[in-house]
């Protein structure tokens, strides 16, 4: 931890000892995020290049030999990315930018429609909403995810909503505010009512509306799913957080570095996670507070199975089934792996081209979860 990271969090932990909440919000708001990043990676000896400091960092895999360890490579946050090659040249099909506005608040956001969905505009489609994580943008996340190429394939809607630098200075979700946390309030109610909009847009089957994010945007998944369970079937969540588990900044930090925190509110809702578990931004614990979420109470037995990918990221991969047969979670323990999207495009920011293909197994999760009613 640098020493300016440090005097940050001091100076937070003593106006918020004597009451001045906003203050400390904004002190360790530049602790994390710095307010404004440097344009270039700075020199290895300047205190920036410590991942320790940033919420989300650059997985680099340095080969692809399989016989050694994997050693994760990590960057300081940068600023905005925008990809050479944006998600709109993948292929067919439709990728647009629009804007949108929910109790005062606008946030801009991209929608991709598969050629078949604009032949056939009448026929209902399922709905996957995608959340960057920090410093991510719509473009940057779908060339990252890949995810435009599977809902081509697949033929499946898929929206990318954009956080912006007056909400947070990193563009990340606030997943850690009490007000964004609640169905009726905040990021939370803005996210449900954007799928309702995109409704009225698209011809969407309420059944098959799923929700999936990166790191803060995974946390904001996990809330969603808590929070609006009659708008999402199922939940992914890659390198993120459980809802409910800080309330504040200063509590966020201490469950990203340590994992440890009570347990998270329950979802309820199938829930697929991937999480590297070298992982030091947000720690590997942090996957299994995620699955009790989704787990609960519910009697459940898991299968394992080892495995590796074909470009040499091994894993292993639990699978839990109620007594009835039923999948209600599934977990991705991808073993040497950093802060990264697995499986995704080298062209993106924070992905992880060695690991098992995230887009492609939730997809699959989620296919096999539509909601068996909705009222």
């Amino acid at each position: 931890m640098s020493a300016l990271f440090k005097k940050f969090l001091q100076e937070a932990t003593r106006l918020t000892r004597s009451g001045s909440l906003q203050e400390a919000t904004r002190a360790i708001q530049q602790a994390l995020g710095r307010m404004a990043p440097p344009a270039t990676p700075p020199p290895a000896a300047s205190p920036w290049s410590t991942d320790s400091d940033v919420i989300d960092v650059v997985a680099r895999p340095a080969h692809k030999a399989t016989h050694q360890p994997r050693q994760p490579v990590s960057e300081p946050v940068r600023p905005l990315f925008t990809p050479v090659e944006p998600a709109s040249n993948d292929g067919p099909g439709e990728f647009t930018e629009a804007s949108f506005t929910h109790a005062g608040t606008t946030r801009s956001y991209k929608l991709y429609t598969p050629p078949h969905a604009i032949a056939h505009p009448a026929q209902p489609l399922p709905l996957v909403l995608m959340l960057h994580g920090c410093t991510q943008n719509p473009d940057d996340f779908a060339t990252g995810t890949g995810m435009n190429a599977l809902a081509l394939e697949h033929g499946f809607v898929v929206v990318y909503p954009a956080q912006n630098a007056g909400a947070n200075p990193q563009r990340c979700w606030n997943w850690f505010t009490p007000g964004d946390q609640q169905r009726d309030s905040g990021e939370a109610a803005w996210l449900a009512a954007l799928v309702h909009e995109v409704g009225q847009l698209r011809a969407i089957d309420p059944a098959r509306v799923y929700v999936a994010g990166l790191s803060a945007g995974g946390a904001m998944a996990s809330i969603l799913g808590h929070t609006h369970p009659d708008v999402f079937a199922a939940v992914g969540v890659h390198s993120g957080l459980a809802c409910g588990v800080a309330s504040n900044v200063i509590t966020a930090l201490s469950v990203m570095k340590n994992g440890r925190s009570v347990a998270g509110a329950p979802s309820r809702l199938p829930t697929i996670v991937f999480h590297g578990d070298a992982d030091t931004t947000v720690h590997p614990h942090n996957a299994e507070a995620v699955l009790q979420t989704a787990i609960g109470q519910a009697t459940t037995t898991a299968k394992v199975t080892e495995g590796t990918a074909a470009q040499g990221q091994s894993y292993t991969r639990t699978t839990y089934q109620t007594a009835g047969g039923g999948s209600i979670a599934e977990n991705w323990n991808l073993h040497g792996a950093g802060h990264a999207w697995s499986g995704g495009s080298a062209k993106g920011s924070y992905t992880d081209p060695l690991g098992p293909d995230a887009s492609a197994e939730m997809w699959r999760f989620f296919a096999a979860h539509p909601r068996a009613a909705v009222h």
